[in-house]
């Protein structure tokens, strides 16, 4: 058993005010492997208190400080990687060639955030006034569990490339991973009060963070649900807000994709991160005079996935984060064949060869249409949505009628087309003939998937403010 009972606040490890346990599983056996000791609201005025103090000096640091704090992470980061590997399997189940991939990419969002701050331009002149990206203050940070190592480093290190000092609230199903970085983190010997991390329950940590006037941003990945419930919450004190939320992200296979190349994409994009992924491509329009082609290929492409323990290298896809988790994608299976469609391969079973934990087979439904439940849903599961269009204006119309618009993908061997058409899909990014990442280009939603952009500059400036000094006078 594994028991954290400590947070960090104003440089140090403490014990929380609050004395909620919570337990923690491992979802490849559904057995509990430990608990977390969760802060509540005394703890998160405390951290608010201890960011606030260290703000004034803080935001005062020249460029090449926090660039030599930012180092100082990357490196005490690095030197866990192998720790944090396996926290991540254990925790949510990620298969380990993903969990490698994540541990390493927590170390290197700091790396990022050093080339964004080289070349960034705190100060420009405009016609005749002089703007100053100022630092906003102390911003609130709340990041989920399907990544979450990577989205403290990430949201931390941006914070502290533009001089801001933090609170950040992380998955209270995450504690190992959570108590991994607080430990690296310490080691790098930041000021104290720079950064401050409080265990806890969203709606009693996090309401405290997205209420307290002290609290200039908040910057959250999670469900559209909570992200509403946030952004009402950041009006009464006019906080900023930088909201990444849900997806369902279309994949458009034009009629000359060569259907060996996409099928391994549209799975990758599809079934990534055990399906628990807001980018995860779970809509794939394929043209009518294609259609069955395409079936044959995906459902010969999913026998092939291997799933089952995490740990095997072999294994594509682990399982569910959670029991809560893998009912509510079982309901979802359930309600696609309700509806109507047809489920070409999967179902709501736990796979045959697996007798614990929460595993869910990976499933395809055909013949979907865009009013279904899977096909406006967000379900967070190894389920894809195969709907048919007769030409490519009616694939981006079907592609743009959704509530979401976080990604979308466009599969074709023609790269000028798929460009043209990745410019009309309304989406905050668009990958064409693959999943590629870019850590230094925006991230972040149309409509319903959120405000605000994550990552690079985009990204900076979120946590600046800028103001415009006029009357100054100008050298001859």
């Amino acid at each position: 058993m594994r028991n954290f009972n400590q947070i960090y606040i104003d440089g140090q490890f403490v014990t929380p005010h609050g004395t909620e346990q919570f337990d923690l599983f491992d979802p490849t056996t559904g057995t509990v492997t430990g608990h977390v000791r969760l802060g509540d609201e005394e703890d998160a005025r405390r951290a608010v208190a201890a960011a606030r103090r260290a703000f004034p000096a803080f935001s005062q640091t020249s460029r090449n400080e926090r660039i030599g704090m930012l180092r100082r992470l990357h490196a005490a980061m690095s030197e866990r990687v192998d720790d944090l590997t396996q926290a991540t399997i254990e925790e949510y189940g990620a298969p380990v060639s993903r969990a490698v991939w994540g541990a390493k990419y927590a170390a290197e969002t700091f790396l990022h955030a050093i080339t964004t701050l080289e070349n960034y331009a705190f100060e420009r002149d405009i016609a005749s006034a002089r703007v100053v990206m100022q630092p906003i203050g102390v911003v609130g940070q709340i990041t989920p569990w399907n990544a979450n190592a990577g989205f403290i480093c990430g949201k931390l290190s941006i914070a502290i490339a533009a001089g801001c000092t933090s609170v950040l609230k992380p998955s209270e199903m995450s504690a190992w991973q959570t108590q991994i970085v607080m430990e690296a983190l310490h080691e790098a010997g930041l000021p104290p009060g720079v950064f401050n991390i409080v265990n806890g329950r969203g709606d009693v940590v996090g309401t405290e963070i997205t209420h307290h006037p002290d609290i200039a941003k908040v910057s959250f990945t999670g469900s559209t649900r909570v992200g509403k419930s946030i952004l009402r919450s950041a009006a009464d004190t006019m906080k900023r807000v930088t909201l990444e939320l849900g997806g369902k992200s279309p994949t458009i296979v034009l009629d000359d994709a060569d259907l060996a190349q996409a099928v391994p994409l549209i799975l990758n994009a599809g079934f990534g991160n055990n399906g628990q992924a807001c980018i995860n491509g779970t809509r794939v329009l394929v043209p009518e005079n294609r259609f069955e082609a395409f079936c044959e290929a995906i459902r010969a492409g999913v026998e092939q996935i291997a799933v089952g323990d995490p740990r095997d290298p072999a294994t594509q896809i682990g399982p569910l984060v959670s029991r809560t988790q893998h009912e509510r994608v079982q309901r979802y299976i359930r309600t696609g064949v309700e509806e109507g469609a047809t489920l070409l391969t999967g179902g709501a079973e736990r796979p045959d060869h697996l007798e614990r934990g929460y595993f869910v087979k990976p499933t395809v439904f055909v013949n979907v249409t865009n009013d279904m439940t899977i096909a406006r849903e967000e379900i967070f599961g190894p389920v894809i949505c195969v709907m048919r269009y007769r030409h490519e204006e009616d694939a981006i119309a079907i592609a743009n009628d959704t509530s979401y618009g976080l990604h979308a993908y466009v599969v074709s061997s023609d790269p000028e087309r798929a460009q043209a058409v990745a410019r009309r899909l309304d989406a905050g990014r668009v990958a064409i003939n693959g999943a590629p990442h870019e850590p230094l280009a925006p991230f972040g939603g149309f409509k319903q998937s959120g405000i605000g952009r994550e990552y690079g500059e985009f990204g900076l400036e979120a946590c600046l403010e800028p103001k415009a000094i006029l009357g100054m006078q100008r050298a001859a």
